[in-house]
């Protein structure tokens, strides 16, 4: 394992993210991930990255697992979230999130505490008031955003004191290189990189074919789906062709990639088994060529150009027929679309969270009427049509 020298922290290139503890990627049994979590740490994994939004038990489990070693770690948690999905960043929510933070953390302090999402209903001078008071009690050291739009995220650079930023980063999702990323090198901040393995995709375990739980966030993610996929399994193949080279996997390859780009500091991975555990950690470690890095650089440059071409048709396609009469089918599409728009800036993010938050209730109702989705089309349409 390798480290990343930062703001006099040795930070582990490879950390530990316990997402998988609220449940997005199926049942998790919590005995066996806290095993994992033990094995992390004896593998020289410093950094952990948990959540309130990821369950009940996620930080007392992540707590109670750093507590012997607490000083020798670096822990991140976050704040933001309210019901699983409206974000609240309030000065009062905060403060009081922070508090039951420490309490279930078990601990005096956090290293980096990240704003999960954006509140588009809160000043941001309001949030940072609430984190830089946090900071002079003494009750996180540094704070930092997470999931927001470069255009939010240019604002908390302007009028906070930013001491990293989490941002999604892997072979099969690449924007942060040409929004996030570029600002960090410039400001000096830590890039912390999550979902590197592409939720899975680039362990080269999943095809066309594959299947999840009924529970498993995979079914919708966009990833997964449609153009994305196609393009996501073609990099696969090209990951696992140069990981011959170098006898390693194709997943290990992606890591090292997301590790080779200036300004991160970590990638966070999240496995719940022990050999997935070793085999993200062999991320760390070693240097990929020059010339290899230039042909993977090629290989993405050409999924960009099919990505540029093909993911606006699909889209169009999608607003432009009847949505599909299964209701999961249909939150995928929707989910596909609203993902689009909000990378490609077809749209604000205050007009795409809305719309967002109102499906992803209807999900969790269980609605099946094709009205209501249909409704969300229209909303989307309308967003969009100048784009269109």
């Amino acid at each position: 394992m390798d480290y990343s020298r930062y703001k006099k922290m040795d930070i582990s290139q490879v950390g530990m993210g316990c997402y998988a503890l609220s449940g997005a990627y199926g049942g998790t049994d919590i005995s066996t991930y806290k095993k994992v979590l033990l094995h992390a740490r004896k593998h020289g994994v410093n950094y952990f990255d948990t959540a309130p939004a990821y369950g009940p038990k996620a930080e007392r489990i992540l707590g109670k697992i750093i507590k012997p070693d607490r000083e020798e770690m670096y822990v991140s948690t976050k704040v933001g979230m309210k019901n699983e999905i409206e974000p609240i960043l309030s000065y009062e929510h905060v403060i009081s999130s922070c508090e039951n933070s420490l309490r279930e953390l078990d601990t005096d302090y956090i290293d980096f505490y990240f704003v999960h999402y954006a509140d588009i209903n809160t000043p941001i001078e309001e949030t940072l008031n609430a984190l830089q008071d946090l900071q002079s009690d003494g009750k996180i050291v540094h704070y930092g955003i997470s999931h927001l739009s470069q255009e939010n995220a240019s604002s908390y650079f302007k009028k906070g004191n930013i001491g990293a930023v989490m941002m999604e980063l892997s072979p099969v999702a690449r924007s942060a290189l040409d929004t996030l990323l570029p600002i960090c090198r410039d400001e000096g901040i830590a890039g912390i990189a999550f979902s590197v393995t592409g939720r899975g995709v680039l362990t080269g375990r999943y095809n066309r074919n594959s299947s999840f739980q009924d529970i498993d966030i995979r079914n919708i993610d966009p990833l997964f789906k449609y153009t994305r996929s196609e393009s996501a399994l073609r990099i696969v193949d090209e990951l696992k062709e140069l990981g011959k080279k170098y006898d390693k996997t194709p997943v290990q390859i992606a890591i090292r990639w997301v590790l080779s780009q200036p300004g991160i500091v970590c990638a966070l991975t999240g496995p719940s088994k022990k050999e997935h555990l070793e085999e993200n950690i062999g991320g760390s470690g070693w240097e990929i060529y020059h010339e290899d890095m230039d042909h993977i650089d090629d290989v993405l440059k050409r999924e960009d150009d099919f990505l540029d071409r093909e993911e606006p048709r699909l889209i169009k396609s999608i607003l432009s027929n009847p949505l599909p009469n299964d209701s999961s089918e249909a939150i995928s599409q929707l989910v596909y679309v609203l993902e689009v728009a909000a990378q490609r800036n077809m749209a604000k993010e205050s007009q795409i969270l809305p719309i967002f938050q109102k499906l992803w209730s209807l999900k969790k109702e269980g609605a099946d009427d094709t009205e209501s989705f249909e409704s969300i089309k229209g909303s989307i349409n309308n967003i969009l049509n100048l784009h269109l």
